[in-house]
């Protein structure tokens, strides 16, 4: 770890200083190496130079940058220092930041090199985007687990733990390191009772439950309230800096009322039309499609205990459609002006098909197909709107490509592409073919949606 005596100080705060003027001027590549730059000569600049860098990657996705090349992927892997490690892993996370092995890595070599700010700031990073993964990693769980220990944060590594145990109930050895954590967080919590150590235990639990909310696996309204004070005394000090605009945004976003949403949505509005930067306007719309959802399940909470009440029915409805719109809207204008961004091209297609809209869709889903994240879901959906429009042939010809692309056939792809290939030979009225696919989805997933009772119909009415 290299020593942060005054003079690397000065040096990094030049790269800095350097690279959010670069920044400016949308050379957005050259400010990322002035920032990792600077960050040589101090490793846990955090508020300096990780988090503006963070906010440049987001902003060089949403404007469709390109993600490192295999060339770029060989250089930067690992690291012989842990500073090389994680510099290294920043780098391509700064490239393709959905990537969460990267940001894995960084974390690797940001506990190892005991750079404890960053370690623990993109630990949490970590742990909230594997908390609302769709497959949540249980591999990323025990290294949260094992990060969060090795920084003294036991109230963290026990959740960490717990969250892993859940998707391993049998293990043991999980069992057996949630006790053990379990007792060091006790002891941890116990040190107030040593002599001379009150104060400083209870200075460093307070900062454990501020750190611990900032995590977002715990936010208290308290935590939230303090959040948007800090972000605004951020802001006067210097209201230009995208990071400050971008924090008081998101801070005012997750009070999840509405005279707080309207305000980060006035203020990334107000910003953009004063920049004519999308990324600003992007971000709005992400908080208005967030606030209607969070209205959405209000009513549907409201619903459940009121099953009969016609008004709340009336507002739920209302508030879909509105959702509805938000959405297509908001991704549409995110296609304008990112073309080259394939990810926002898939969600525009999709609100396409909810409007029926499959003409103006199966170009968009034909573009996002060439994200290999993405391709078969979109060549799933082309399919899709090949037979809506009644293109039974040409949507038999999707599915089956499709099916030979996809390695695996009993996972929820491969069932639903042979599922919707079966519908196609059914509807075309080569009920044979459809019978012998949906017997197979049988086979292995009896109770995949109405494949049962298809292959009941079928061969009744081969008899």
């Amino acid at each position: 770890m290299p020593e942060e005596n005054s003079q690397a100080l000065a040096k990094a705060k030049a790269f800095f200083e350097k690279a959010q003027k670069v920044a400016e001027t949308n050379n957005v590549d050259y400010a990322i190496d002035m920032y990792l730059q600077g960050l040589r000569y101090s490793p846990d600049a955090l508020e300096e130079g990780h988090l503006p860098l963070c906010e440049l990657a987001l902003q060089r996705q949403g404007r469709g940058g390109k993600k490192p090349s295999m060339v770029e992927k060989m250089k930067h892997l690992r690291g012989k220092t842990p500073l090389e490690q994680m510099l290294n892993a920043e780098y391509l996370f700064a490239k393709d930041p959905e990537h969460q092995p990267y940001a894995e890595e960084m974390l690797k070599g940001a506990v190892a090199g005991g750079y404890k700010k960053t370690a623990n700031w993109i630990a949490n990073l970590v742990f909230q985007t594997n908390n609302t993964a769709e497959k949540p990693s249980v591999k990323t769980y025990i290294l949260l687990k094992d990060s969060y220990a090795a920084l003294g944060q036991f109230d963290k590594a026990v959740v960490a733990c717990q969250r892993a145990a859940r998707l391993r109930p049998d293990d043991g050895e999980l069992a057996d390191e949630f006790k053990n954590l379990s007792a060091e967080l006790t002891m941890a919590r116990g040190k107030y009772d040593q002599e001379g150590d009150f104060r400083k235990a209870i200075k460093g639990r307070e900062e454990q439950e501020k750190l611990h909310a900032q995590a977002s696996v715990v936010k208290t309204e308290d935590y939230r309230i303090t959040a948007v004070e800090d972000a605004r005394k951020k802001i006067a000090q210097n209201p230009n800096l995208p990071a400050n605009i971008f924090n008081l945004a998101d801070t005012l976003s997750d009070m999840e009322d509405d005279r707080a949403e309207n305000d980060a949505i006035s203020l990334l509005e107000n910003t953009y039309q004063a920049k004519k930067d999308f990324s600003y306007k992007q971000r709005a719309g992400e908080i208005r499609i967030k606030q209607l959802r969070r209205k959405i399940r209000e009513a549907k909470a409201c619903l459940e205990t009121n099953p009969d009440d016609a008004q709340i029915k009336t507002t739920l409805e209302q508030l879909s459609g509105q959702l509805n719109d938000a959405e297509l809207e908001h991704y549409k204008l995110s296609v304008q002006n990112y073309p080259t961004n394939l990810a926002v091209k898939y969600e525009y297609a999709l609100r396409l098909v909810r409007k029926k809209q499959y003409d103006e869709a199966i170009p968009l889903f034909q573009e996002s197909q060439k994200d290999p994240r993405r391709k078969i879901a979109s060549m799933n959906k082309i399919g899709y709107c090949f037979f809506m429009k009644g293109w039974l042939t040409d949507s038999i010809d999707v599915f089956t490509n499709a099916i030979k692309s996809h390695e695996l056939k009993d996972d929820a792809a491969g069932k639903e592409l042979r599922y919707n290939l079966a519908r196609a030979y059914e509807e075309q009225g080569d009920k044979e073919k459809a019978l012998e696919i949906y017997r197979k989805i049988a086979q292995f997933d009896f109770a995949y949606k109405d494949v049962s009772q298809r292959v009941d119909k079928l061969r009744e009415s081969q008899k």
